[in-house]
């Protein structure tokens, strides 16, 4: 009987050691699975941002971005949940379908078909970084390399003389505009961190300031502008955030060059009546009688330019209204005016909640890390400057910087189709995601 149950026992204990192996092998597998994930993301920003099959042709005959993204969206699909449940991640989902019911009726069916694909690329990696960014010290290791991305693109900047490196960056509102967006990062960190590396990200500020300057563009001086004004009235550390932006004006005074200066007062000088800013609201007026004749679902993705001719003989009556010649094949310039002839009223409705939804998500951030600095405070604990929920507080204002910049940007630059506003989306979801897990933790 004894010699039984010793059996038993025995039976039992290694039973219980195999499952323990089991479960011990299953979280290494997933934390293998988890890294790789993760190292894939980084790898998506990387090749997107820094772009570094510009600089070696090789690279761009493997295409590895194409790769990334195929990697990322099997990941995606043998992932034990798919995030699909987040409002943004389901209006994105229409936004797809509509781009779907597009692609047999656009004037241009290729073009409906590259705005499609690029579409569902910043899709994937939307949910890449809301799926596999799931961790406060992952999240601060995207953001400081966020940053050093950003810092390769400065100095390719200063190289290029204010140009950015190719691809959706080429152009130098486009760069000043993802350069607008990255500037609150810094600023905001800058408040939270001390000693050495609160003078690391002040120099990050100066850094990104002085290559917005180089490239000259009056749309991104726009953006640039409010940005400012929103960190310096967002957060309740005023005089801190007064004395960082008057040294930032300090400092963008003795950098930029006189020209910089005469392009700013040129936005004013030469108003709409003029220059490129007479090209724009005469685009944009053509646009909007295109947005009228299709209000509901647009002309479809990408089908503006193979619009315009239509309309704009239309609306003046001339093959040839503006200045003896033809504005067709050209971008809208617009954000907004791309939204609303090439995706109607349907488009910009969902586009405008993904912003609200955005903009709740950081709230609620900013409501869990006060909550949380607060909870610290009242049991008597000085809240440890590596705290990743106190800094959620400033990584969101950061974010919601990083919304007003390419919202105000975006009214002069056509990059609705960017990945910029996509994988800020991501970032926000993800934080979101995080704080909220955190939270219930506590």
């Amino acid at each position: 009987m004894r010699d039984s149950l010793d059996k038993s026992a025995h039976s039992d204990a290694a039973a219980n050691r195999m499952r323990g192996q089991v479960r011990a092998d299953g979280l290494h597998l997933a934390g293998k699975k988890s890294r790789i994930s993760f190292y894939l993301v980084l790898a998506y920003l990387l090749l997107e941002y820094g772009r570094p099959q510009t600089y070696l042709p090789f690279l761009s005959k493997l295409h590895l971005p194409a790769i990334t993204i195929i990697l990322l969206a099997l990941y995606l699909f043998v992932s034990d949940k798919m995030l699909l449940i987040q409002k943004q991640t389901i209006l994105i989902l229409i936004l797809l379908g509509i781009m779907v019911i597009h692609g047999p009726f656009a004037v241009n069916n290729y073009w409906a078909l590259i705005i499609f694909i690029t579409m569902s690329m910043n899709f994937i990696a939307l949910l890449s970084l809301v799926q596999f960014v799931d961790n406060p010290e992952i999240y601060d290791r995207l953001v400081k390399i966020w940053l050093g991305i950003h810092i390769f693109l400065a100095v390719i900047g200063i190289v290029n003389k204010g140009t950015g490196i190719g691809g959706f960056l080429g152009d130098e509102n486009d760069f000043c505009m993802t350069l607008n967006m990255i500037i609150p990062f810094p600023f905001f960190l800058s408040l939270y961190a001390s000693g050495k590396e609160k003078i690391y990200y002040i120099l990050l500020t100066c850094l990104f300031l002085f290559v917005i300057i180089l490239t000259e563009s009056r749309g991104g001086f726009v953006g640039l502008s409010a940005t400012l004004i929103y960190c310096l009235f967002k957060t309740k550390r005023k005089a801190i955030t007064a004395l960082i932006v008057g040294l930032l004006a300090v400092f963008a005074v003795l950098v930029a060059p006189s020209n910089y200066w005469k392009e700013v007062r040129s936005i004013t000088e030469e108003g709409t009546s003029s220059g490129t800013g007479e090209e724009r609201i005469y685009t944009w007026r053509i646009g909007w009688h295109m947005f009228l004749d299709n209000p509901i679902i647009g002309v479809g993705q990408g089908n503006f330019p193979w619009e315009f001719q239509k309309y704009e003989y239309e609306v003046t009556g001339s093959d040839e209204p503006f200045y003896g010649r033809s504005v067709a094949g050209r971008a809208a310039h617009s954000v907004y005016f791309t939204l609303l002839p090439e995706l109607g009223l349907i488009g910009t409705f969902l586009f405008v909640l993904m912003v609200y939804y955005n903009i709740r998500n950081l709230n609620v951030v900013k409501k869990i890390s006060l909550n949380h600095k607060n909870i610290n405070i009242n049991k008597n604990q000085i809240p440890n400057p590596g705290d990743q929920i106190s800094r959620f507080y400033y990584i969101a204002l950061a974010l919601e910087g990083s919304m007003v910049s390419y919202l105000v940007s975006g009214a002069f630059i056509s990059t609705l189709y960017y990945p910029n506003f996509w994988v800020l989306t991501g970032f926000i979801l993800s934080v979101k995601n995080i704080a909220t897990s955190q939270c219930n933790n506590f």
